[in-house]
């Protein structure tokens, strides 16, 4: 598996049939609850998504475990959880597109948007308690407390260019890092790998976590809204303090000052281009580059019967990326 590419991956029959399974899985899953909340919930479901997340539950449980229905489950609880967090987030950010399409908050409010988040939270714990197992439960517990205080420490940190890397990383680790920890761990638990190689995964997972995110706020700096789904920029005009605008900030007086300051929408292009003169985007792909090599080093670590090229083949994927 090693010689092909990740949208290979993505295209070999046992990885597309689990990945159809999980969808029919989540329609289903997101219509069990009926009524408003149902109808809400199906919009953020048909906004689309990567899947990844249910992807790494695959991959993280040996081949011969592969086709088994609590693998299903796990996939489709992770991904309720993650549509949970991007419903409440856009509450908080009060953001009106997402993947380019108009968000829960923007055409039904508040109230329905953290109804409908609540719901899929709930809903995804429903569905994996159906595979018996409750060490899997107290890992998704563990990965959804871990969003609420990334959440929390976000909102500490907006608008604060003094925030350090360390900080800007234990963030992560919460609000995305942990939630990739459970997928990959959940994968291994129920695929019967050992303890030891269910905490390597587990470690894969978040320093994956990290990596994705970081790159995810490099394209908020240099992506198109084609690529992002969203207006490019978001972050420097919300005051978020990520990576590349941390860095920025610490060279160029303009970018700290606008990170303190909401930027007029016509200043952000300029702004944006003085965060690459800086060099800032560069540094923070080389920091996403270590993470990706320690990811890796983790699964170095795997020890059972577990094919891990899949697995490096998507944290390789993961820093190079335009959409």
């Amino acid at each position: 598996m090693s010689t092909i590419g990740y949208a290979d991956l993505l295209a070999l029959g046992p990885v597309r049939g689990y990945l159809a399974r999980v969808e029919e899985r989540l329609a289903d899953d997101v219509a069990w609850v009926g009524g408003s909340t149902a109808a809400t919930a199906g919009e953020t479901l048909a906004a689309g998504g990567k899947r990844l997340r249910p992807l790494l539950v695959l991959l993280s449980a040996p081949a011969g475990r592969q086709g088994d229905e609590d693998l299903v489950r796990a996939g489709s609880a992770v991904e309720l959880v993650h549509m949970a967090t991007l419903v409440h987030d856009d509450v908080l950010d009060h953001a009106a597109l997402r993947r380019g399409r108009p968000t829960v908050w923007a055409l039904h409010g508040d109230r329905v948007a953290g109804a409908t988040g609540d719901m899929l939270f709930a809903r995804a714990f429903g569905v994996l308690a159906e595979t018996g197992d409750i060490a899997c439960l107290t890992l998704l517990a563990q990965a959804a407390l871990g969003l609420s205080e990334g959440e929390a420490l976000q909102m500490l940190q907006t608008r604060e260019p003094g925030t350090t890397p360390e900080r800007y990383y234990e963030r992560c680790t919460l609000k995305t890092g942990r939630l990739f920890a459970a997928a990959c761990a959940l994968g291994g638990r129920l695929g019967g790998l050992e303890p030891a190689d269910v905490e390597a995964l587990a470690e894969y997972g978040r320093l994956l976590g990290l990596a994705f995110q970081v790159a995810d706020d490099i394209l908020d700096c240099e992506g198109t809204a084609d690529a992002t789904g969203k207006a490019v920029g978001t972050d420097l005009i919300g005051g978020t303090a990520t990576l590349p605008l941390l860095m920025a900030a610490t060279r160029e007086a303009r970018i700290a000052d606008a990170l303190r300051r909401q930027p007029a929408p016509d200043d952000v292009p300029g702004l944006l281009a003085l965060v690459a003169e800086t060099g800032a985007l560069d540094d923070a792909r080389d920091a996403a580059r270590e993470l990706v090599r320690a990811a890796e080093e983790s699964l170095d670590r795997v020890a059972g019967d577990l094919d891990t090229a899949p697995l490096r083949m998507v944290v390789r994927g993961v820093v190079d990326r335009d959409t």
